[in-house]
C-alpha cells in the first residue's frame, strides 16, 4: 500500500450533506490544518433536508470548506469540479441510498448510484487522483448463508436495486482501477447510526414514530440481526482507508495490475433486532425523550419480511484489522445512548424555536 499524506490536499466529497458525508469531512476538517475540502449534494428530499442543511451551516463555518450544489448524474457539472479543484483524494458517498425505496423509485438508483459513480470514475480517469475511495454497501452480500460476510465470499446474487447497484459500482471501479491505473478502495459499510443520522433508519424511525404514539413495525417479527456500526467508528475507518491507496505496480503482461480493495466496515458483532428496540427504548427513556411509564408493547406491531430485507448482516473485519490495524468497537447501548441525548437536545431547540 502506498501512504498518502492528506495535510495540504483538496479532498471531494460527494454527498456532503449527507449523514456520513458531513460528519467525514468535519472530521477532516477537525484533525487536518491545512486541507481544503470540496463537498457536492444535490440537497435531494429523500429525508428532511432542514438535517442537511444543518450539517452543511457547520461545515460552512470553516473557510477551507466550499460547498457545491449539483447531481452526480449530471457529467458537466461533475467533471467541471474536477477541471476546477483538480482533487488529490476522491471520496464518493454521494447516490440514492435505501433498500426499501429502490422498490418504488429505481430511477433515483440508476442515475445517483450507476450514471453518478460512472461520472466520478470518468473525472478521475481524466483528472487523475491518487486514491479514490466509495461507499458500497453490506446490501452487496443478499440473501448468503455463510456468516460473517467475508469481502473473499461471491456477492452475485442481490436481493434489491440499491445491492445491485453497488455491486455494480464495485466492478465499474474494478474496470477503471484496470484501465486507467486508478487507486480505488470500495468500503462495505454495514447499518450506519449515531446522533443526526437518516430518519428513514429504523432507530430514528422508530423514535419518531413512538413520539408521535404511532405504532412501530418489527419486521420478520423480530428475527432480524443486524451489525449496527456507529458513525464515528464509520469515519475514523474512511480517513485511515484514505491514507493508504492500493499500490501501482504492473503484471508479467507489463499491463497494470488493478490498484483496487474492497473493505467492510462494520462492528463484527450482530444485535438481535428485539436486543436493539429493548436498548433503544431504555435509552430514550433515560434521555428524557419518552416518559417511564410509557406502554412499549401497545405501540410494537410484528410483520413479515419486507422484498429486499435479509434476515441478517455480519462484518469479517479482519482485512481491515490486518491492514489498518482498526476495528469499529462502540457498544450499540453507546452508540444509541448518544443518539437519544442528541434527539432530546434538538426537540428542546424546536420547543424554544416554537
Amino acid at each position: 500500500m502506498k501512504k498518502i499524506l492528506i495535510s495540504n490536499k483538496i479532498i471531494f466529497i460527494t454527498g456532503v450533506a449527507g449523514f456520513i458525508g458531513s460528519n467525514l469531512a468535519k472530521r477532516l476538517l477537525h484533525d487536518f490544518e491545512n486541507i481544503r475540502v470540496v463537498g457536492l449534494d444535490n440537497m435531494n428530499d429523500y429525508y428532511d433536508v432542514q438535517l442537511k442543511e444543518d450539517r452543511l451551516k457547520e461545515l460552512e463555518q470553516d473557510d477551507r470548506f466550499t460547498f457545491i450544489k449539483g447531481n452526480l448524474g449530471n457529467k458537466e457539472r461533475i467533471m467541471s469540479v474536477f477541471e476546477k479543484y483538480k482533487p488529490n483524494v476522491v471520496v464518493n458517498l454521494g447516490g440514492q441510498a435505501g433498500v426499501r425505496y429502490s422498490i418504488e423509485n429505481p430511477d433515483a438508483y440508476i442515475e445517483g448510484n450507476l450514471v453518478g459513480f460512472f461520472n466520478i470514475l470518468e473525472g478521475c480517469r481524466y483528472y487523475p487522483v491518487e486514491h479514490l475511495v466509495y461507499a458500497s454497501s453490506s446490501s452487496v452480500y443478499g440473501s448468503n448463508k455463510k456468516v460473517p460476510y467475508s469481502t473473499e465470499d461471491m456477492v452475485d446474487n442481490p436481493v434489491s436495486l440499491y445491492a445491485a447497484t453497488k455491486k455494480s459500482d464495485e466492478l465499474m471501479a474494478h474496470a477503471y482501477s484496470k484501465l486507467y491505473n486508478i487507486p480505488s478502495t470500495g468500503l462495505r459499510f454495514f447499518t450506519v447510526y449515531g446522533p443526526a443520522g437518516r430518519p428513514d433508519m429504523a432507530y430514528f424511525g422508530f423514535t419518531n414514530k413512538l413520539i408521535k404514539g404511532e405504532k412501530i413495525q418489527i419486521f420478520n417479527y423480530g428475527n432480524c440481526k443486524r451489525d449496527f456500526t456507529y458513525i464515528d467508528d464509520i469515519v475514523e475507518g474512511v480517513v485511515r482507508v484514505m491514507q493508504r491507496a492500493p499500490e501501482k505496480r504492473n503484471g508479467e503482461d507489463g499491463l497494470p495490475i488493478p490498484p483496487y480493495s474492497i473493505y467492510n466496515i462494520g462492528n463484527n458483532h450482530p444485535e438481535n433486532l428485539l436486543e436493539f428496540v429493548q436498548i433503544l427504548q431504555e435509552e430514550l427513556i433515560r434521555a428524557g425523550v419518552l416518559p417511564e411509564d410509557y406502554d412499549f408493547e401497545a405501540h410494537k406491531e410484528f410483520v413479515p419480511m419486507q422484498p429486499g430485507d435479509v434476515p441478517i448482516t455480519y462484518a469479517d473485519t479482519s482485512a481491515l484489522e490486518r491492514d489498518f490495524g482498526y476495528k469499529p468497537n462502540t457498544s450499540l447501548r453507546e452508540g444509541l445512548r448518544k443518539f437519544a441525548e442528541w434527539y432530546k437536545e434538538r426537540e428542546s431547540k424546536n420547543e424554544t424555536c416554537n
